[in-house]
């Protein structure tokens, strides 16, 4: 057997095609800011809807510079214990749960449990 490899140009590696007569859509530069202080720069055709905001690579939204009054995304209030409370019972049912409550610990009726 013949010890020759076979020269060319590998299937997949390059395309045959050319650039000659292709014409790219006109596109614009867009920069986001992100609030970590991470810059973001995404091309855009010119006929396409800018986004105002932008996921930034660190998982915050940036803010496009072009759309500066857009107001940030509002977060959700996280509810504290109390609010939650406040949803299930009203201030004079807490207040006799309590009274009931300091009436057992007082006579020695109530155990207090120990979790953890």
């Amino acid at each position: 057997m013949v010890d020759r490899s076979l020269r060319g140009m590998g299937i997949g590696l390059r395309s045959m095609e050319s650039d000659d007569g292709v014409e790219f859509a006109d596109r614009i530069d867009t920069v986001y800011d992100c609030p970590a202080g991470h810059t973001v720069i995404v091309p855009f055709c010119v006929d396409a809807e800018i986004p105002a905001v932008w996921d930034c690579r660190c998982g915050t939204e940036a803010y496009s510079r072009d759309h500066a009054d857009a107001p940030p995304t509002p977060t959700k209030h996280t509810r504290t214990h109390w609010e939650m409370l406040l949803e299930r019972r009203t201030i004079p049912e807490l207040e006799a749960l309590l009274a009931e409550r300091l009436a057992l610990l007082r006579g020695g009726r109530a155990r207090m449990s120990n979790t953890g």
